[in-house]
């Protein structure tokens, strides 16, 4: 629709996590650095915080994409299960044969594959994604995972990543020991109004805009007032503003558009969302009964579940992309790999020709070489008889 418009080649402000156009500002490239420095230095235990839609899990796969193959890796994002259900999910993710019901079983399982790994030289990396949702008990299964251990090193890394609450949730009275694990922390901030605007210019830029600065300042100015600089809410009012642009014919985006962008209700304004989804007080009939209470705790739950399910979904689809591109890899590695085999086997089959040309050669030459000498012989053998016929003929006269 507005692609073509605006001569894009794909949409500019898509909200699923795409590591491929990843933009690299400076407290992203600050929050990459503590993430690779942990990774690197074997650092069992790694705290990312960052508020909804600042770019936590586009950060995890950008750094999922520069790992090795020697690095078995398991991501959980569905933290809405309990201790147990935690392990074999775990083991599931690092496809380990023979998870069952038993618990010390299971751990038994993982203790066993993460010392396989480690005698092959290999790591093993644990990420949990939402971990603000897990339990108390869940986060403690968590923190015994890492006693499994060499003398020198653990045999398992994780990155615990959530949402700003999940560092009060570590600090709470009963996980002082998992607190005391966390090596490395580090919370991502929203971007400021400068980088927000470099931010929309990169991605109009990757998605092929010749005019990188469709959107006017004043209304940059605007867009970052009311999103605070987070780049999902960044996106999702950006797109609504091309769309708009575009049903109006408008050649760049002002700050008009996105005054009746939010004037819609489009998108979240992350200002009023605590308001938004805060629990109403409730009336006095309403608590006498304690129907509404129950009605308001339902309706909170399930905006919950909601809000889960959606995170659930843009990773599952950032993980079909990701998958999608590795497949792309690897089929041009396999088309590369065998229009190798078919260059050698060209190359083979053209030396045959060179050789067999320069063997008929050789061999036209010695038939012609045969050829002459046996002219030559019956050149000879033809003057001979003359001769012989001459001599007889001179012998005959003298006889008669």
């Amino acid at each position: 629709m507005f692609r073509q418009f605006y001569g894009l080649r794909e949409k500019p402000f898509d909200i699923i996590p795409n590591p491929g156009i990843l933009y690299r500002s400076e407290k992203h490239n600050q929050a990459l650095t503590y993430l690779r420095y942990g990774f690197s230095e074997n650092i069992g235990f790694i705290l990312f915080t960052g508020e909804i839609g600042t770019g936590k899990t586009t950060l995890i796969k950008y750094l999922l994409t520069e790992l090795t193959d020697d690095v078995e890796v398991a991501v959980v994002f569905n933290t809405n299960v309990n201790a147990e259900e935690l392990l074999r999910l775990i083991l599931i993710e690092l496809e380990v044969e023979g998870v069952g019901r038993d618990k010390s079983g299971n751990l038994d399982l993982l203790n066993q594959h993460l010392i396989d790994v480690y005698s092959q030289g290999r790591r093993c990396l644990l990420i949990i994604d939402e971990a603000q949702n897990l339990s108390s008990e869940s986060l403690e299964e968590v923190r015994l995972l890492s006693n499994l251990q060499t003398d020198t090193q653990p045999l398992l890394q994780i990155i615990l990543a959530g949402q700003p609450e999940l560092r009060n949730i570590i600090q709470s009275p009963g996980l002082e020991q998992l607190a005391q694990r966390v090596a490395i922390s580090y919370h991502l901030v929203p971007l400021s109004r400068e980088e927000m605007g470099e931010y929309v210019r990169y991605r109009l830029e990757k998605a092929g805009a010749k005019n990188s600065g469709l959107f006017e300042e004043d209304a940059l100015d605007r867009l970052h007032e009311y999103t605070g600089g987070i780049p999902r809410s960044i996106n999702v009012l950006c797109n609504a503003a091309m769309v708009y642009g575009y049903a109006d014919s408008l050649a760049s985006i002002t700050r008009d558009v996105i005054e009746q962008i939010i004037d819609d209700n489009i998108g979240i304004d992350p200002h009023r969302a605590e308001a938004v989804t805060a629990v109403p007080p409730l009336s006095a009939g309403a608590a006498a009964d304690g129907q509404g209470e129950e009605h308001l705790k339902r309706i909170v739950h399930l905006e919950s579940q909601v809000a889960k399910l959606v995170a659930q979904v843009n990773w599952q689809a950032g993980q079909v992309d990701g998958s999608l591109a590795q497949g792309n890899d690897k089929l041009v590695k396999s088309l590369t790999d065998l229009l190798e085999k078919e260059r050698v086997r060209s190359e083979r089959y053209f030396g045959r020709c060179i050789a067999l040309f320069h063997k008929n050669r050789m061999l036209k030459r010695r038939l012609d070489e045969m050829s002459a000498r046996e002219t030559m012989d019956s050149i000879d053998e033809h003057e001979e008889k003359k001769r012989k016929k001459g001599f007889l003929q001179s012998l005959f006269g003298l006889f008669s």
